[in-house]
């Protein structure tokens, strides 16, 4: 005989009278949190330095806020599951300390701080739960983009850029010579130089289009192609940016076409593509950011996730051995 689905979802989503509080799982989690960081401290304070001093990266600033909130539009579903902690989060954070150690010992800085994060990414999937970790998935992987990253594009994005600027700069009747990345034209030479490149904008409009694309779209194929111009309109306008200063330069020269270029490049610019792509997109949007993610009841349909999940632990001993773990890889680290 068949059995209705709903059937077995008592012990999987508890009813709204029986649900336990869920502010002693999150404060072991930061608890946990609070010792890897305190283990992994020297790169996140060199993250830190990036976020706050380099350009690049300032967008990053509003990356921990938007975690914040996305675990809080999630809380109520993470409620309705059972409680009870997974080892397999163990697995992950001792996953993301090798990576973290091995990053640290080789001096590659992007291992060491994807390994960093990755180690708290366990700790919440172990902490928490599977079933938990499911609901609480784009939140948790948004986490990654707390890692600076875009150095190793920049090279091909200056090249890029330096063609399609040369193509518009003749097709604008400027007379121009091209060598890589150095631009002649009647009124001067141009370099377009790092800081030219718009990988600041392509990472930080990478980074919204990922957001907005998880809570506001339901369809895959909108999602890839709003990507798609989240990726494409920022190399565009940041061509065409260059191009018009190099224009302006012909007529006004090279000094003072630098000076408005230094007043318009910057995050009034990048607001302006915002709008122009957000704008376009507002009118397509599917759903509230609420909506968006597995519900509490989807996850306990889940046969992967239950068997993955097994008997659930201890929250309290989870978070224990995920501290034990952490101090041990510090011990290790000392002693090589």
């Amino acid at each position: 005989m068949a059995m209705h689905p709903d059937a077995m979802q008592p012990d999987l989503v508890m009813s709204a009278s029986a649900r336990p509080g869920i502010g002693k799982p999150f404060a072991l989690v930061g608890l946990v949190w609070l010792a890897i960081v305190a283990v992994t401290f020297q790169d996140w304070a060199a993250m830190a330095h990036q976020w706050w001093n380099i350009d690049t990266y300032s967008h990053i600033l509003l990356v921990p806020p938007i975690i914040l909130w996305l675990i809080y539009i999630r809380v109520g579903e993470v409620r309705k599951v059972a409680a009870g902690g997974w080892w397999g989060g163990i697995a992950v954070t001792a996953v993301g300390l090798c990576m973290w150690f091995a990053g640290r010992n080789t001096d590659i800085n992007l291992v060491a701080q994807c390994g960093a994060v990755v180690a708290l990414q366990g700790t919440a999937l172990g902490v928490l739960g599977l079933r938990a970790g499911v609901i609480l998935a784009f939140p948790l992987g948004y986490m990654l983009f707390l890692v600076p990253f875009g150095d190793e594009i920049i090279p091909p994005l200056q090249f890029l850029t330096a063609e399609m600027v040369t193509a518009l700069t003749r097709w604008s009747g400027v007379e121009t010579v091209a060598d890589g990345i150095n631009i002649d034209t009647p009124a001067g030479l141009f370099i377009v130089a790092e800081e030219c490149a718009g990988v600041k904008f392509l990472i930080a409009m990478l980074t919204l289009g990922i957001l907005v694309a998880q809570t506001c779209f339901a369809s895959w194929k909108r999602r890839a192609w709003f990507l798609l111009a989240c990726i494409v309109v920022p190399i565009l306008a940041n061509a065409v940016r260059a191009w018009a200063t190099i224009y302006i330069a012909q007529y006004v020269g090279a000094e003072a076409a630098g000076s408005f270029d230094h007043i318009v490049y910057g995050w009034i610019f990048f607001g302006i593509v915002i709008a122009i792509v957000l704008g376009i997109a507002w009118r397509l949007f599917e759903r509230e950011p609420e909506e968006a993610g597995w519900a509490a009841e989807e996850v306990a349909g889940m046969s992967l996730v239950t068997q993955l999940q097994g008997k659930p632990a201890d929250p309290a001993i989870v978070c224990g051995a995920a501290i034990a773990v952490t101090l041990a890889f510090a011990v290790i680290l000392r002693l090589v």
